[in-house]
């Protein structure tokens, strides 16, 4: 998919002073950077294009709706967006955007080209640890917390529990939650913990 054209700002004919462009994007925009960080996504931007004599201002707003896998739990949740960032374009012998909030573009170009700053602007609003907001207000039902015996905590103690690090917890987790209604058809017959769970919290013992 070809998403250059849905993303550019013509700005030849524009006249000096403050223009406003909407777009929108899902979960195929970020195939074209194979990016796949969340189980899809949608998002509303606005770019405040700021026209001036020797160069462009722009303001990029966003907000939107990711559904991603909670770390701790592993059960997908609806995580808000939202994020903005700035950008300066100026003119110049050559195209230049090494400098993260400044943008060279060639005197002849009469057209800008935004994907890769909203890509790169939402991207970066998205947290590297998700949780579920219900582990955080204790209104989760999930096995995992259960037999961690987990209970309504600050939500910074909470990240002290668990870190980026922690795979072998999350995997565990990640296998129980999948067998978890075979588990409960065994419940009446096997009443010994599950030797997984004692492992589990073996690793957050000895953390």
């Amino acid at each position: 998919m070809n998403i250059e054209k849905d993303f550019l700002i013509p700005f030849t004919g524009l006249k000096n002073g403050k223009h406003s462009f909407d777009f929108k994007v899902d979960s195929s925009f970020f195939e074209n950077y194979n990016y796949n960080d969340f189980n899809h996504i949608n998002a509303e931007i606005n770019v405040l294009f700021d026209k001036k004599i020797n160069l462009f201002e722009l303001h990029f707003t966003a907000k939107g709706i990711a559904n991603v896998p909670c770390d701790v739990t592993n059960q997908d949740f609806d995580m808000p967006i939202e994020s903005e960032i700035d950008l300066v374009v100026k003119f110049g012998d050559s195209f230049n955007d090494d400098h993260d909030e400044i943008l060279i573009i060639p005197f002849n170009e009469h057209q800008l080209n935004v994907a890769q700053y909203i890509y790169e602007m939402i991207v970066l609003a998205i947290p590297q640890k998700r949780v579920h907001p219900g582990v955080k207000d204790g209104t989760l039902d999930s096995a995992a917390l259960d037999y961690l015996g987990y209970v309504n905590e600050d939500e910074d103690e909470f990240g002290d529990l668990f870190d980026d690090e922690d795979e072998d917890i999350f995997n565990l987790i990640d296998d129980l939650d999948e067998e978890e209604d075979v588990e409960e058809e065994e419940e009446n017959t096997n009443k010994d913990i599950d030797p997984r769970w004692a492992e589990l919290k073996k690793l957050l013992t000895d953390k």
